[in-house]
């Protein structure tokens, strides 16, 4: 393919299209089951040879990151090209070929502090899915006190040395690497943190995974007991991690909110209710009030969405994400919880299983799904800390002293 530097958008936009047609295995039209999720990794095993073969041809062409600089192994596209990529891909309505923390979080926050070396060994992997990432951020005693993290960091010479925990690490025993927090110094608060990365196989890092009320296990509690981490993967300054960790949870709050969580199994609330409660004689759904909280949430969903895509194309105009992506995330929490809540509500009898005979499998998935998006107020941030950035930083207000 020729490589279009800013050049005729409509001959890359058939050239993508012919490529994509030619490249996207068939097979992974059916939709895409949450046991089906892309994550890669060197832990990782692929439940389909044609999902792991969409990763490896998107990423051969850096498409994975498709605006990330291609001497880091990303596509190199321009704004105008990776809207034309994002456009046929939802034509062909195709499976992302990695989800992956490394490209939604840690590559833009290395894109701006890393060091050359560093971009040129971690970017790449990313980009080709070979390394799995976890976030080390919160701990027992800081959560929504985030820079309260008392995870010790020594210098002793020729390399640091960390001792301490943290709690909520998502997936952790199946990553391969993390980028954490710690405190290289204990005199001050915000500027005594700092930004390391290193490997979750280094000898004293253990990751225990925490069992959630909707069954599953995806969060560990993670310790570290004197390990070592070479000098060379501290990223930015001594000191000078918090400023990497605000930009990386605007990262993160930006990717939880256009994605919108998700979960719930495959089942629409809307098919759902009319199965289950029927329909009047002019086929809509037969109980009124459910059927104006469906609207309701459906056209909130809808502004939501057209909202998530005007602050992805201002982000993207070189500064990055801004303070409003506060706004997104907690909006994302909120109608999550009122679509699993109304999905169970739609369902009946059939949204109380929780095992055995008698319900389907996407049935079984709903009431878990609403237990599971309690936490979605909670992650990447609380409500309520959102709520406070969106005071200060969008609207302005000070603090009463």
């Amino acid at each position: 393919m020729a490589d279009f530097g800013g050049g005729d958008l409509e001959t890359f936009r058939a050239e993508t299209r012919a490529w994509l047609e030619r490249s996207y295995p068939s097979s992974l039209n059916a939709p895409m089951g949450e046991d089906d999720a892309p994550w890669g990794g060197k832990k990782f095993k692929w439940k389909s040879p044609d999902a792991k073969l969409w990763l490896d041809r998107m990423a051969e062409r850096g498409w994975t990151a498709p605006m990330w600089p291609k001497e880091y192994g990303g596509g190199g596209l321009s704004k105008a090209q990776n809207k034309v990529l994002e456009q046929e891909l939802r034509r062909l309505k195709a499976r992302p070929p990695l989800m992956s923390f490394g490209i939604w979080m840690l590559g833009p926050v290395l894109l701006e502090y890393a060091t050359e070396e560093q971009k040129k060994r971690f970017l790449p992997e990313i980009v080709r899915g070979e390394t799995r990432w976890c976030q080390g951020y919160s701990e027992p005693g800081a959560g929504s006190d985030l820079a309260s993290l008392q995870t010790k960091c020594e210098d002793k010479g020729d390399h640091w040395l960390i001792n301490g925990q943290k709690v909520w690490t998502s997936y952790a025993d199946q990553a391969d690497w993390i980028f954490c927090l710690v405190r290289t110094d204990t005199t001050k608060k915000h500027e005594g943190i700092s930004f390391v990365l290193f490997d979750m196989t280094s000898p004293g890092v253990e990751a225990r995974p925490i069992k959630l009320i909707s069954g599953s296990s995806p969060f560990c509690e993670t310790f570290f007991d004197n390990v070592k981490v070479p000098k060379e993967q501290l990223v930015g300054k001594v000191n000078g991690g918090w400023d990497i960790a605000k930009r990386l949870l605007q990262y993160e709050r930006q990717n939880i909110s256009a994605s919108g969580f998700g979960g719930g199994g495959g089942l629409d609330v809307v098919e759902a209710a009319k199965a289950e409660i029927g329909v009047d004689a002019l086929g809509r759904l037969a109980d009124g009030d459910l059927r104006a909280r469906i609207a309701h949430h459906r056209m909130d969903a809808h502004a939501f969405m057209l909202t998530v895509r005007r602050a992805e194309a201002e982000s993207k105009t070189g500064s990055g994400p801004s303070a409003a992506v506060s706004i997104i995330k907690y909006a994302a929490a909120k109608m999550n919880q009122e679509r699993t809540e109304l999905l169970v509500e739609a369902l009946g009898l059939q949204g109380l299983g929780w095992e055995g005979e008698g319900f389907s499998k996407d049935e079984l998935a709903a009431p878990r799904a609403m237990l599971r998006a309690k936490g979605n107020s909670i992650e990447g941030g609380t409500s309520e800390v959102n709520l406070n950035v969106v005071a200060k930083r969008v609207l302005g207000l000070l603090d009463h002293q």
